[in-house]
């Protein structure tokens, strides 16, 4: 049976499970938008065509599943970039489907043309350091191997984003719908050399004094959270995380050391460069956050195992003494099963007791940091408090989260990594509540960051989606701001702004309203909003000469 390859393209969006398609039409892509009409795929309107990339990404990110977004050419593509480009960065299977004239007028100055003829830009090659695979599809008689190869990057053993760029005049014609039949879906990832792997670092774990695990993102999307936390209670092994595994052991928990990075309060750092004598370092990449800019005293004089789906991760930045490539849950259980069996006693906690009681011997300090940010550490204690599981926490400024939020290993927390983009939160968010249309989410960020997605806000009303979007009001660049003073002897420029009256913003948005400025707005807040079902906008008042203490890099 003949169909068309807009319905072809529309039909394999179903076969990978994709229920949601955020973009924006656009007349190139129009014939793909008719297929749509009809389809159990649920298309999202944005604003712009970048809170489409970040909506699909925050959907992969929580779902672990492909996600799609769709463009017009020329502005519509070209929008998409930042969007896929951070999705690239985080390894995301997200699905851009871009438009383009008509083959039959490529290099003649169409409208919006972007097949790089005739001096036109080219879409693809913009795209090409961004994606794990991109094509310009000019015929359909290779269509088949596109979308195989599209699946094979969505879903292979390191994913990422894939661009698929169809002139309008292919989108109509028609195609075998027996194309879809001959897709190959990749086999799932196992571990390989894993009997001799395993038994060493069982191994190595019996005979250290204080063994430790730094776990990374790898371990929330090998679904290993759970055999992490069994592995570390059964053995008394305590588990520091990186920026995006928050959560991975519930924080707060006996032997969670908290988050490993330098904008954290530094318990973790301290407990592993002076205590820990062999380091499992479990799906982290070991990037310039979780090193301490590669400090070489946080790895000194220890054993050192790395287990990680990507062999490229292993040994990139540190040598390891066993390097296991394969499935961070499949080696959790096996290492767990063998200790399990050699009847392996659980490891002394003497030195991470005894580095707790030093800490809450140590007078505290009246610091004008601490006040400065009462607000927003309470903010964070009650968001913990009132939200223990199944809340969803997309995070643009990260650095408060790091060590004011204690995340429960039910809880979904998601700073903005990648290449870190301001006005990422929103649009992710609600792209990964579509996901999760239960779920209580949280869109964290600071006033500036807000005002480059602002009216992603109106997505969430025209589409009913409940989000909670925090802003940190101090009408300035934070960032810029902490370095200019600390760097370049206050030499304030362009950090600095007015904000709008985000009480009148959010009338005219149609959503609700809360300013805190007191202990006691807090306390309204989480007594008397609709934190999971409602659309609000809450305004945090900080000082905009109080900053963090860590001291920038660069």
């Amino acid at each position: 049976m003949n169909i068309s390859v807009s319905e072809l393209i529309v039909r394999y969006l179903e076969r990978l499970g994709i229920d949601h398609i955020f973009g924006m039409p656009g007349g190139h892509v129009l014939p793909i938008y008719d297929r749509l009409h009809d389809s159990l795929v649920k298309s999202v309107l944005v604003k712009h065509e970048q809170g489409a990339a970040f909506m699909a990404g925050g959907y992969a990110r929580l779902s672990h599943k492909p996600s799609a977004c769709i463009a017009t050419a020329g502005p519509g593509a070209t929008n998409l970039i930042t969007g896929i480009a951070n999705a690239y960065a985080e390894r995301l299977p997200v699905l851009a489907i871009t438009g383009e004239t008509s083959t039959y007028i490529f290099g003649r100055g169409g409208l919006q043309e972007s097949a790089g003829e005739g001096g036109t830009i080219d879409q693809g090659a913009l795209f090409a350091p961004i994606t794990r695979y991109r094509r310009l599809v000019e015929r359909t008689d290779y269509l088949g191997q596109v979308l195989n190869q599209t699946t094979q990057a969505l879903l292979g053993r390191n994913p990422g984003p894939v661009l698929l760029s169809i002139p309008y005049n292919v989108q109509k014609e028609s195609i075998d719908a027996g194309v879809l039949d001959q897709l190959h879906f990749p086999t799932a990832v196992t571990a390989h050399g894993e009997s001799e792997s395993f038994r060493a670092l069982a191994e190595l774990i019996r005979c250290a004094h204080a063994p430790a695990i730094i776990a990374g993102y790898g371990c929330i999307r090998a679904g290993a959270r759970d055999a992490v936390a069994a592995l570390a209670e059964a053995f008394n092994i305590p588990v520091a995380t990186s920026l995006k595994a928050k959560g991975v052991v519930a924080e707060g928990s006996p032997l969670s050391l908290g988050c490993l990075g330098v904008t954290s309060n530094g318990d973790a750092y301290r407990y592993l460069a002076e205590h820990a004598d062999l380091l499992i370092v479990l799906g982290a990449s070991f990037n310039e956050r979780t090193s301490y800019l590669w400090d070489s005293k946080l790895l000194a004089g220890k054993k050192i195992v790395q287990i990680d789906r990507d062999s490229a991760q292993l040994g990139r930045v540190f040598q390891p003494d066993v390097a296991i490539c394969g499935d961070i849950l499949a080696a959790t259980r096996a290492v767990h099963g063998a200790l399990a069996d050699a009847a392996m006693p659980p490891k002394s906690l003497t030195q991470l007791s005894t580095q707790r009681e030093s800490a809450l011997t140590v007078p505290p300090t009246a610091s004008a940091d601490d006040a400065s940010f009462q607000l927003v550490r309470l903010f964070f204690a009650r968001l913990a408090e009132h939200f223990p599981r199944d809340a969803l926490v997309f995070d643009d400024n990260i650095v408060f989260a790091q060590s004011y939020f204690d995340v429960s290993s039910r809880n979904h927390y998601f700073p903005n990594t990648g290449i870190s983009s301001l006005g990422h939160a929103i649009p992710a968010a609600l792209g990964a509540r579509c996901f999760a249309p239960d779920s209580p989410t949280f869109a964290i960020l600071g006033d500036g960051g807000f005002q480059m997605c602002a009216m992603e806000m109106m997505t969430a009303v025209n589409h009913a989606i409940p989000i909670n979007v925090v802003v940190i009001n101090n009408g300035t660049l934070s960032l810029i701001r902490k370095n200019q003073f600390q760097l370049y002897g206050e030499r304030y420029i362009d950090c600095d702004f007015t904000n709008p009256d985000f009480g009148l913003l959010a009338q005219s948005f149609g959503v609700r309203h809360y300013r805190v400025e007191t202990e006691v707005d807090l306390d309204r807040l989480f007594a008397e909003a609709d934190l999971t079902g409602a659309i609000n906008l809450i305004e945090i008042l900080l000082d905009k000469h109080a900053f963090p203490r860590y001291l920038s890099a660069r």
